[in-house]
C-alpha cells in the first residue's frame, strides 16, 4: 500500500515525542531528522524535503509551541499542517463549464493507466456529480485503446464517440464535442494519444486538439509508482501543453508515494484524484488534509462515510445493525458483512480509515485478504444451521466434516473460527471506542461495527 513505509516512519518518530510534558529544541531536530529520512526513503524531491524540514523546525521551536502544555500534540498537528500543505492544502475541483458540454482532455504517456482512468473518470461525474458523460476515443496510433474504451463504456454504460483509426484525432474531437451538444451530454472526456516518450510529434497534436476549444480541464495521467519519474513527466507536459492537475494512478501499489508528495510543490499543479486500485469505481477525488491525516494513522472518516454512502446497501446494514443489537449475529451474517463492507474496497484499507483502529491489539493478526472470501463462502456454506448460529459446537469431528465439504484443511478451519472470534473481539473494542464519544459516528453500513 502506498505510503506504509513513510506512514510507519512519521508514526513511530512523532509517537516519541506525543506524550512529552516538555519539549526542547533538540527533540524538534531529532525528531526532524527521523522525518528527513523517512520523506528521502519515500521518493520526495530533495528540495521538497529541505523546504519540509525548515518550515516544520521553524514553526516548532516557536514560543507558542514549547510553552504550551502540550508541546508534543502540537508538533504533530504542525507536521500535519505541512503535510496538507505540501500536498495543496485543500481539495481542488473539477471546474465545470457554464455553457455544456464541459471538456476534459486526458493525457499522459503510455503504460500509466489513461485510457482506463477515462472510464473510472467517467463513472465517478456520473456517480458523484450527477453528469452525463461522453467517452470520446482520440487515440487512433493504437487499436487497442480505441476497443479498451469501448469495452469500458458497455461495462459502465456509458456512450463511447469513436470514428476507426483513419480519422484525424482532432477531427474526432471537433465532432465529438458537436455530437454532445446535439445529445444534451454535458461532459465531453477526451482519450489522446500517448507514447513511450514525450516527443514533438504528440505534444503538437494534444495542442490541435486544444486549440479547437479550449478546455475546461487537462488531467495529466502519471503512474505512482515511478517516482520522482511521474514528476519530470508532469513538468514537461506542463511546459509544453498546460495541464490543469494530475490524477495519479496505481496508489494502491507498492509506492513510496513521493510523488504525491512532491508533484503540488514541483509543478504548482493540483492532484485531482488518485486510482486506488483496478476497480472501474476504484476512483477517489484527492484531498490533501484527508491524506495526511491518513499517512498519520489518524484515519480517514470522511473519505469512509462516502464510500458507504456510494457502495453499501443501507437495508441490508440496518438489519446487520439490529443482529449486533440482539446477539443474534451468525457466520452467514459474517459472510454478509464482509461482501458489503468490500464494495468499499481493500478491507484492511477501510478499517485503516477509522480513527484509532490502527492502535488496537490484534489487528495484525486478522488475515484481510479480499481474494479469500470465495474460499471463507465455501468453508461457511459446508457448516449446518446450527453451527453457523452457534460456532462454539464446532468440534474435531465437525471440523473434519466441514474441512472435507469444502475442500481445505481442519487448519483452515481452525482459521476461520478465530478470525470469526477475532472479529467480535474488534468491534467490542470499537463498541467501547465509540461510547466514550458523546457524538456517535454515523457511517451508512458501518454501523454494525460500532456496536
Amino acid at each position: 500500500m502506498a505510503f506504509e513505509g513513510l506512514s510507519e516512519r512519521l508514526q513511530s518518530t512523532i509517537q516519541k515525542i506525543k506524550g512529552k510534558g516538555k519539549i526542547n529544541e533538540q527533540d524538534v531536530k531529532e525528531m526532524m531528522r527521523e522525518v528527513r529520512f523517512a520523506l528521502i526513503e519515500a521518493d520526495v524531491n530533495l528540495k521538497v524535503v529541505k523546504q519540509f524540514v525548515k518550515i516544520v523546525s521553524e514553526r516548532a521551536v516557536g514560543q507558542d509551541v514549547m510553552k504550551s502544555l502540550t508541546p508534543g500534540q502540537q508538533v504533530i498537528k504542525i507536521v500535519q499542517d505541512e503535510l496538507t500543505n505540501l500536498m495543496g492544502g485543500e481539495q481542488s475541483v473539477v471546474k465545470f463549464s457554464q455553457k455544456p458540454p464541459t471538456v476534459i482532455m486526458m493525457v499522459g504517456l503510455q503504460g500509466a493507466g489513461k485510457t482506463t482512468t477515462t472510464g473510472k473518470l467517467a463513472n465517478l461525474l456520473r456517480k458523484k456529480y450527477n453528469k452525463n458523460p461522453l467517452l470520446v476515443a482520440a487515440d487512433v496510433y493504437r487499436p487497442a485503446a480505441v476497443k479498451q474504451l469501448e469495452t469500458l463504456g458497455k461495462q459502465l454504460s456509458i456512450p463511447v464517440f469513436q470514428k476507426g483509426t483513419d480519422v484525424s484525432p482532432v477531427e474526432i474531437a471537433r465532432e465529438a464535442i458537436a455530437h454532445a451538444r446535439e445529445e444534451h451530454l454535458d461532459v465531453v472526456i477526451i482519450d489522446t494519444a500517448g507514447r513511450l516518450h514525450i516527443d514533438e510529434t504528440l505534444m503538437q497534436e494534444l495542442k490541435d486538439i486544444r486549440a479547437l476549444k479550449e478546455p475546461d480541464e487537462v488531467f495529466l495521467v502519471v503512474d505512482a509508482m515511478t517516482g520522482q519519474d511521474a514528476v519530470n513527466v508532469a513538468e514537461s507536459f506542463d511546459d509544453a501543453v498546460g495541464i490543469t492537475g494530475v490524477v495519479l494512478t496505481k496508489l494502491d501499489g507498492d509506492t513510496r508515494g513521493g510523488a504525491a508528495l512532491s508533484i503540488r510543490t514541483v509543478t504548482q499543479k493540483p492532484i485531482k484524484f488518485i486510482g486506488m486500485g483496478e476497480k472501474l469505481d476504484a476512483l477517489e477525488p484527492f484531498h490533501p488534509e484527508r491524506m495526511a491525516s491518513r499517512i498519520l494513522g489518524m484515519g480517514d472518516v470522511l473519505s469512509l462515510i462516502e464510500k458507504a454512502q456510494l457502495n453499501v446497501d443501507e437495508e441490508k446494514a440496518k438489519e446487520l445493525e439490529e443482529k449486533f443489537k440482539t446477539q443474534t449475529f451468525t457466520f452467514d451474517d459474517f459472510l454478509e458483512q464482509m461482501s458489503q463492507v468490500k464494495k468499499m474496497g481493500p478491507l484492511e484499507d477501510i478499517l485503516k480509515m477509522i480513527p484509532g483502529v490502527n492502535k488496537m491489539k490484534g489487528l495484525d493478526n486478522i488475515n484481510f485478504d479480499d481474494k479469500q472470501i470465495d474460499h471463507i463462502e465455501a468453508i461457511i456454506r459446508s457448516m449446518t444451521i446450527a453451527e453457523k448460529t452457534n460456532p462454539e459446537i464446532i468440534n474435531a469431528g465437525r471440523k473434519k466434516r466441514i474441512a472435507k465439504g469444502s475442500g481445505c484443511s481442519v487448519q483452515e478451519v481452525n482459521r476461520l473460527l478465530k478470525q470469526f472470534e477475532d472479529m467480535k473481539k474488534m468491534m467490542k473494542q470499537m463498541t467501547g471506542m465509540s461510547t466514550k464519544s458523546k457524538k456517535k459516528m454515523k457511517i451508512p453500513g458501518m454501523d454494525s461495527l460500532f456496536k
